[in-house]
């Protein structure tokens, strides 16, 4: 897929139209897997991110005392499958509860290279009953692809998110 520019300033423009298509989307589908599917796939042709995807807090299957992020629906090449708790830009995130923007992977201490193509980076938490249940992932082959504006439209986009068979 052509990678698409898109300016800082349509970026705004480009989320308010999508975050609607979004909702009507994922409004009435009760299954959450279905719904993180879509999500992933109407970001990564919306906007010709590398990677797109999300990671699922699940008990760990080796030491069921903990919880680990375990790869769910995604668009883009293969991946992680397992990252603990605080390790890494997506397992910080879940340990710190908020959104992460990562403007040169290389420089994120404990960085986990799923790729080397990967050079920034936001993760953005989906929380469910105040608690984090999964992580928003999205890699672009570029430094400096994210910034705070994506950081608003994600968090907007996942709010009321229905999670409810992971």
């Amino acid at each position: 897929m052509e990678k698409i520019e898109i300016l800082s300033s349509e970026k705004s423009d480009v989320y308010k139209e999508l975050i609607p298509q979004i909702k009507s989307l994922t409004a009435y589908e009760p299954d959450t897997i279905a719904n993180l599917a879509n999500i992933a796939a109407a970001l990564k042709e919306t906007f010709g991110f590398f990677w797109v995807g999300f990671y699922l807090v699940k008990r760990d299957i080796q030491d069921t005392s903990k919880e680990v992020l375990v790869l769910g629906p995604f668009q883009g090449p293969v991946a992680c499958t397992r990252i603990a708790y605080g390790r890494g830009v997506c397992g910080t995130a879940w340990k710190e509860q908020k959104t992460l923007v990562v403007p040169d992977v290389d420089q994120f201490p404990g960085h986990i290279a799923c790729s080397s193509l990967s050079k920034s980076e936001i993760v953005v938490p989906v929380f469910h009953n105040k608690t984090v249940v999964a992580v928003l992932d999205i890699d672009s082959d570029t430094l400096n692809s994210f910034d705070q504006i994506d950081a608003h439209y994600l968090e907007e986009m996942l709010s009321g998110l229905i999670i409810n068979n992971l």
